[in-house]
């Protein structure tokens, strides 16, 4: 836990007159012939030590707790030794265990992530998983997978990466991590989502990708009474810079949730980018003030991609009344307005602050929240039309994998991206003591956190993650992510049990919802929901 004083300095002038004074005293005690010279060492190398932590500009820790952040790195280094012994293993601790976060951490310094001595995963516990090998693999020329994206009324296509960084705001990220994290998307070619407190000034310092997200405070985009500002919102999506505009409905850390920025926390900085006032409280609605059908929203849709020059439009949502889902669906067939693309959030995911009863109970997880899109968008022969992007606990290049086999097109990443720009898991994000200068406003603790450096270390995470895929996808004998399905991915049930998450989470034939009425068998989810579900209305039909 961090120390949490409002201000660094108190701190590091206690550590420097410590030292200091150990070393002035020592000083004085060999003038009076005091054989105290191993204490002249000590404190006028702890003080040297201090002098180097505050100038370095590769650990946030340091640079905010000169000295005593060696502590963290001491225990960090004989840990190991005393969970295995006394107190957890490798992969216990949540939301990320340090397994997974030594795996970023070693990504992002482009050092070795290769581990001696086999799994430390119970490979006999119910919900492991993996993907099987073949005896055929291939060889790719290359990592860099991309996909296109953009479908029939989309003028402006967008060739993306497969892995993008998730939605986080300026407000909720500090001005630095957010600079650190788009050099770092220029750097890789590859999206930064804005979250939706939309564009700061620190989105544009360094020119990479935007998706530009607009929830339903339309921050960005809004008049004074918060409702949607067409021209502000054409004013913003025109630029060059942003390659898409995404709609948030919900998303995973509190769908049907809204939220509010404290005005103690809206600084000058913040209200600019928002469109609000200094001070002032910020709220996002629970729901759209633009639209209340599915019908609006599709309308809605086509008049942001009318406004943004025919930009790439579509919407993020973390699935929950499966007859909203079916009824959005419906809609897409009535007016024949299609998203150029959709991004399932699961409930796991996490960087926004909410009440435990929603982080742990509300919403539906990625696998099959993602299953059950692409399936719908399958049964009615839309597929090819709407790409689709997840989000929801990806760190790994397995988790990509996953991902892949049941539907998606591209994955994003918060946490990940996250703890490449020096993260650790201190959990204390919505209180402005972040330890790493990640997630505060503090201008003293942001400045730990040294702009060129945490971007090369996101450039590497990203690169080093599709590097890793490449290899599970040569392993695989495919010839690109996307070709991974349900059939190579097996999971654990139980001790005596496998599946393939084909069996798991079955697919459904092209065009199957369509002719529902034949008496086509279907599973639970579509046979029991599809028919309740109306274009005109989220509620569903009541017989």
């Amino acid at each position: 836990m961090p120390i949490k004083l409002k201000s660094l300095l108190p701190i590091r002038l206690a550590t420097f007159a410590i030292c200091l004074s150990g070393t002035i005293g020592s000083l004085i005690a060999l003038e009076l012939h005091e054989d105290v010279w191993y204490l002249l060492l000590l404190f006028g190398f702890l003080s040297v030590v201090g002098v180097h932590d505050c100038i370095q500009t590769k650990s946030s820790i340091l640079r905010n707790y000169p000295v005593l952040g060696h502590m963290r790195f001491l225990l960090e280094f004989i840990r190991p030794e005393i969970r295995q012994y006394f107190i957890e293993g490798e992969n216990d601790k949540t939301p990320f265990s340090r397994s997974q976060r030594t795996l970023v951490y070693s990504r992002s310094k482009a050092v070795s992530d290769k581990r001696p001595f086999g799994t430390t995963l119970d490979v006999m516990a119910p919900g492991y998983q993996w993907i099987n090998q073949s005896l055929a693999p291939t060889q790719l020329p290359s990592h860099n997978f991309r996909i296109e994206i953009g479908g029939k009324d989309c003028t402006q296509k967008y060739s993306a990466s497969i892995f993008n960084i998730s939605a986080m705001s300026f407000g909720a990220l500090s001005a630095n991590a957010v600079m650190a994290l788009n050099l770092g998307a220029k750097k890789g070619n590859f999206a930064h989502d804005t979250g939706e407190g939309s564009i700061a000034i620190y989105h544009r310092t360094h020119g990479g990708d935007l998706i530009w997200e607009i929830g339903s405070g339309y921050f960005g985009c809004r008049n004074e009474d918060g409702s949607f500002n067409a021209q502000k919102y054409a004013e913003n999506a025109l630029d060059p810079q942003v390659k898409m505009i995404e709609i948030k409905l919900s998303q995973g850390a509190k769908p049907g949730h809204g939220g509010i920025l404290p005005g103690s926390k809206v600084t000058p900085e913040i209200a600019l980018a928002r469109g609000v006032k200094a001070g002032e409280s910020c709220i996002s609605p629970a729901s759209h003030s633009a639209f209340s059908t599915p019908l609006e929203l599709m309308h809605f849709v086509a008049r942001l991609r009318e406004l943004a020059g025919g930009k790439p439009v579509g919407f993020k949502l973390c699935i929950g009344h499966p007859w909203e889902w079916f009824a959005i669906v419906k809609a897409m067939l009535e007016t024949q307005i299609y998203p150029d693309f959709i991004v399932v959030d699961g409930t796991e995911g996490g960087t926004g602050a909410s009440p435990v009863e929603f982080t742990n109970h509300v919403g539906t997880p990625l696998q099959e929240g993602l299953r059950l899109v692409h399936n719908s968008l399958v049964g009615v022969n839309l597929r090819d039309q709407i790409k689709i992007g997840c989000s929801g606990k990806i760190i790994s290049a397995f988790d990509m994998a996953v991902a892949f086999a049941l539907g998606a097109d591209w994955c994003n990443s918060a946490r990940g991206f996250m703890f490449a720009v020096g993260c650790i898991q201190a959990q204390v994000c919505d209180t402005g003591f972040c330890p790493t200068g990640v997630t505060t406003q503090d201008v003293h603790r942001q400045k730990a956190l040294v702009v060129p450096n945490k971007a090369e270390r996101v450039f590497h995470f990203h690169n080093e993650t599709l590097k890793a895929l490449k290899e599970i996808v040569e392993a695989a004998g495919l010839n690109h992510p996307i070709e991974i399905d349900t059939r190579h991915i097996v999971r654990r049930v139980n001790a005596n049990e496998v599946h393939l998450l084909s069996v798991l989470l079955p697919s459904i034939a092209a065009g199957s919802l369509l002719r529902n009425d034949e008496g086509e068998s279907l599973p639970y989810v579509y046979e029991h929901y599809w028919h309740l579900a109306q274009a005109s209305s989220f509620s569903p039909v009541k017989h």
